[in-house]
């Protein structure tokens, strides 16, 4: 997931994004927590796409911000 590509979504579609991503963290997780994750970087890609998705958040609401 890019940066560009998550910037031309509104900000109900990054919310819902959001949250599917913090529901796929909690799932590999608990993988990971019973030894049944294979490789650690679905974590890592998963958790760096949540920041992703959170610093566009902010973003838009400084943009909208200083435009008031």
């Amino acid at each position: 997931m890019k940066a560009n590509e998550l910037r031309q979504q509104n900000k109900s579609t990054l919310q819902n994004t959001l949250k599917e991503l913090v529901k796929r963290q909690f799932q590999l997780k608990m993988q990971h927590g019973s030894g049944q994750l294979a490789t650690n970087q679905q974590l890592r890609h998963v958790r760096r796409d949540i920041a992703r998705v959170k610093t566009v958040m902010t973003e838009i609401d400084m943009k909208g911000s200083k435009d008031e």
